[in-house]
């Protein structure tokens, strides 16, 4: 009865809130490429606006203005808009639903459901914008998550609230270790942000790769076809739902595919609005955008958590273009996909040498550093003479080290490789680990 009487009171609290105590018209002068002009309107940026399309009502939100203009960005197409369309405000800021309600759900970008399962019964509303954690208030990243991947937990151990970036051309395998964490992984609430992918890619991944976790996972899809602002939502209200979950004490893991679409995404609404290209054609505002989104992740000082994971695409494998060098700075950590490996079929194809984890010092203890210490000295010490010993230029008795690494590498790479439907736990790893090293 109470729930139902806080649920009833949030809901009419949203109703008011985003509610124009009077209502001023403007009218659409203009469509410039994506965006439309308006004339005789004021509305701050983040408004949400009405167009009325001759009684189709069409949702856009305040990107922008010049004088006295305004720029808005609609949910979706522009087609079917006429010059003189009335445009009303209808909130100063945009609401979206969060909470228990979307648990096994899949909605869009504003919250709306896609899985024709019926309307969100008991969603709170909340504003999409929230104030930034002071870095002070944070609790410091001091346990370890296990995510069920072996190379992942015993070499590049990720932290309770750490932030990382998952670097991978097309066609390495992303998707399916991705998969591999929403289902392995120890968190009480799952978040994934699909932005900016094919639709086909959507719906195969919630087919194919979310399984028993589905009962405890959220999915924002905003895919590649919608508008770019549209698509920039759906990043910021996938963390918006995560902080929901943080809130209340939750462990949340939030998988987001593509942080580079994210930033395509601003890159396209910038340009719009007359930004001038900087790096690679990204405008600055890219790159201001970036940590604003990244930075809302990580613990709290309550005792919640989000850990996240942001898959960041290496256009050409190139590991020097702007979004992922931005990546780098600003994450705790990268995993980085080789494509050699997959042509290997090596899978997960993790180049352990190249990728990194920042809190690992700080969430194991010594005695198992220096296990995953050992045996990336064996892994980078043999393939520096890899081509000598496939050449048969090198001659056993040497170099001891190397010795030990000819020795072990089939049991290393047996370790490295998982099969997706295996989960091996923190301290399976650490056993396996011994028996390797000793």
């Amino acid at each position: 009865m109470m729930n139902n009487l806080a649920n009833q009171i949030s809901h009419f609290k949203h109703e008011i809130e985003k509610t124009a105590f009077f209502e001023v018209v403007g009218n659409v002068s203009r469509i410039n490429g994506v965006l439309i002009e308006v004339k005789g309107l004021n509305a701050p940026i983040g408004a949400v606006c009405e167009i009325d399309n001759d009684g189709r009502r069409i949702m856009a939100q305040v990107v922008g203005f010049e004088e006295d203009i305004l720029f808005l960005m609609p949910e979706h197409a522009t087609h079917g808009i006429q010059p003189h369309d009335p445009v009303t405000l209808k909130s100063k800021e945009l609401f979206v639903p969060v909470g228990h309600a979307l648990l096994g759900r899949v909605v869009d970008g504003s919250g709306v459901p896609l899985d024709d399962e019926g309307d969100l019964a008991g969603a709170e509303w909340v504003s999409l914008s929230t104030t930034a954690i002071n870095p002070l208030h944070r609790k410091p990243i001091s346990e370890p998550l296990d995510v069920g991947v072996r190379a992942l937990n015993s070499l590049l151990t990720i932290g309770v609230g750490q932030r990382i970036g998952l670097f991978a051309g097309s066609g390495v395998g992303k998707s399916v270790l991705l998969g591999m964490l929403t289902q392995f992984a120890e968190a009480d609430m799952i978040v994934l942000g699909l932005i900016g992918e094919r639709g086909r890619e959507v719906q195969e991944f919630i087919r194919d790769h979310i399984g028993a976790a589905k009962h405890k996972s959220v999915v924002v899809a905003a895919p590649a076809d919608e508008s770019p602002y549209h698509r920039l939502q759906g990043a910021f209200y996938a963390t918006r739902i995560a902080e929901y979950f943080r809130a209340q004490g939750k462990t949340v893991l939030l998988l987001m595919d593509s942080l580079t679409r994210v930033a395509q995404a601003k890159r396209e609404l910038a340009l719009a609005l007359g930004e001038m290209p900087a790096s690679r054609g990204f405008p600055p505002s890219v790159f201001q955008t970036l940590p604003q989104l990244v930075e809302r992740a990580g613990n709290d000082r309550q005792g919640g958590s989000i850990t996240a994971l942001y898959t960041v695409l290496a256009e050409g494998d190139d590991l020097q273009d702007p979004v992922v060098d931005c990546a780098r700075a600003i994450l705790d950590g990268h995993i980085v996909l080789s494509r050699q490996l997959a042509e290997r079929a090596h899978y997960p194809a993790i180049d352990i040498e190249a990728s990194i984890s920042r809190v690992m010092n700080k969430v194991l203890p010594k005695s198992a550093l220096e296990k995953a210490k050992k045996l990336r000295i064996l892994l980078s010490h043999y393939a520096a003479n890899e081509d000598f010993i496939k050449l048969g230029v090198y001659q056993e008795g040497k170099d001891q080290l190397l010795d030990e690494a000819i020795k072990k590498m089939p049991k290393i790479k047996a370790f490295l490789q998982q099969a997706d439907d295996e989960k091996v736990t923190l301290e399976a790893c650490s056993a396996k680990l011994d028996e390797i090293l000793k």
